[in-house]
């Protein structure tokens, strides 16, 4: 079970390992790493698709970003691990693709907040497209522990890339939709059963009041 666990939690834990150490070492060399950052529809910033989201410009932002990492990921790995790297991979890049083409041109964007909306969008709106128990459970838990999360999709705070939120949480309803038929084993559907309609002892005939009068003579003397 233990070791079963590891093997999901492997990368989420790596991830966040990565990022703490990135930063550790910017830190203590005195090294600026913002440049690493997406700069929209400039060539030196294209490389940031990449980089943008190991890079982080202070102890607060990273701090936030890796516990919602850990939570995200813990359930994404945990519960859909058959469509789990390949959502963070596409939402990796599709968060970080978007903001060099459609951001607005003034700073470079940094922090791995858009993989973050990337994974609460992709958790919430499986369980809109797939509609099982499961997906849907997890969706009414995402959006417990996230509902605050919505405000940070439009233009805010300073300082504050809500274009990688955005964009990030766009990559998640699409990869949402594309997976929504890779179902997990223990995926239960929603099963709606029907009642067949019970036989009924009726007063008269159900075709009563339908039937023409020589077709009810004919019902009530037969030798006719």
């Amino acid at each position: 079970m233990a070791e079963k666990i590891i093997r999901k939690l492997g990368f989420p834990i790596g991830f966040v390992v990565l990022i703490w150490i990135i930063h550790i070492i910017q830190m203590i060399s005195g090294l600026d790493f913002k440049t690493l950052g997406v700069y929209p529809r400039k060539l030196e910033g294209l490389p940031g698709i990449l980089t943008a989201p190991l890079i982080h410009g202070g102890w607060e932002h990273l701090f936030y970003n890796s516990v919602s990492f850990l939570i995200l990921g813990a359930i994404l790995f945990g519960f859909y691990p058959k469509i789990a790297l390949k959502s963070f991979a596409w939402i990796y890049v599709m968060s970080g693709l978007g903001v060099w083409i459609f951001a607005v041109p003034y700073a470079y964007h940094i922090g791995a907040s858009g993989i973050v909306y990337g994974m609460v969008s992709l958790v919430f709106w499986s369980g809109v497209f797939r509609r099982n128990i499961k997906s849907i459970v997890l969706a009414l838990v995402i959006l417990i522990l996230y509902a605050g999360y919505f405000g940070g999709i439009v233009p805010g705070k300073e300082g504050i890339s809500w274009e990688s939120h955005l964009l990030g949480a766009i990559a998640g309803i699409i990869l949402a939709w594309i997976y929504k038929s890779d179902i997990e084993e223990d995926e239960i559907p929603i099963i709606v059963i029907e009642e067949e309609e019970e036989e009924k002892d009726y007063f008269l005939p159900r075709n009563t009041f339908d039937a023409t009068l020589s077709e009810r003579s004919r019902q009530d003397n037969p030798n006719l």
